[in-house]
């Protein structure tokens, strides 16, 4: 997989950047070897193009294991293309696979890798960023490494939801934060009130590079059509250490297991 990835960014890179001509900025803050999680926001299907494409790393994602599991031609042609660009699949049934999920980013961080999850846990359905799911936390903690903040600009208009055709007037970007450093909390990755207090930094650096405005419930909700109030970006806090307006304890025990990482770290399929 390792040499396709080459050949596939060595044959779509020049293409991407001739006809959509895409941006980055602070790619200095991306270690130059030894493994690290990059964090981004999710805006459009094509970030998983250009948030690896002014790298001169591999970046491996943890994906939806249906983009592998498809029959026929079609089938064949998606599970080459996502193993080609970086892609391992994950079910994301919760349970069992959800921690099998967690081994898996990290057995990528264990090689040295980096890896790329977006802790939205599903693309934005309307431009904002949502509450991050505490799987980029535990990741951090358990495999010990830095997590770099990572800002997708423009996604959202360049490809936004249902649409297939990209917006060859609006130019993508992406921007990298500075590495955050959580080793003050190692050993702490059962406690799932570090776990929500580290995953609420990470949302906060994601914002200040975007300048998105800020949502302090999951994404997910939105998408089922339920009212959310908005946190405007520049707020001091992306909702750090809180449990969620109407959690009790369980609920958010729950959250800071393994099942978050499924949810945070795969793609949500484009709406219809």
């Amino acid at each position: 997989m390792g040499v396709f990835y080459w050949v596939v960014k060595a044959i779509l890179g020049p293409i991407l950047r001739i006809v959509f001509r895409p941006w980055a900025d602070g790619t200095e803050n991306v270690p130059k070897e030894g493994p690290a999680i990059i964090a981004s926001n999710h805006l459009s299907f094509s970030d998983h193009f250009f948030a690896p494409l002014p790298l001169p790393r591999k970046v491996v994602f943890l994906a939806k294991s249906e983009y592998f599991t498809g029959r026929g031609l079609k089938g064949l042609i998606s599970r080459a293309f996502f193993s080609g660009v970086g892609q391992i699949p994950v079910d994301r049934s919760g349970g069992e696979a959800s921690e099998r999920a967690l081994r898996t980013g990290l057995r990528v961080l264990a090689q040295g890798e980096l890896l790329g999850i977006y802790p939205e846990g599903t693309r934005t359905p309307d431009g904002r960023l949502y509450r991050g799911k505490t799987g980029v936390a535990r990741l951090a903690l358990e495999a010990r490494v830095p997590v770099i903040p990572c800002a997708m600009i423009g996604g959202f208009e360049f490809q936004p939801p249902g649409r297939i055709a990209p917006r060859l007037g609006v130019r993508p970007g992406v921007r990298f934060g500075k590495p955050l450093d959580f080793s003050r909390y190692y050993g702490l990755e059962q406690d799932r009130i570090v776990l929500r207090a580290l995953t609420d930094e990470v949302m906060y650096a994601i914002m200040k590079l975007s300048g998105q405005e800020y949502v302090d419930h999951y994404a997910q909700r939105a998408k089922v059509g339920v009212a959310l109030p908005l946190r405007h970006r520049g707020h001091e806090r992306a909702g750090l250490g809180d449990a969620g307006p109407g959690s009790t304890d369980g609920e958010a025990s729950g959250r800071a297991r393994a099942g978050d990482l499924a949810e945070a770290a795969v793609d949500e399929p484009a709406d219809d």
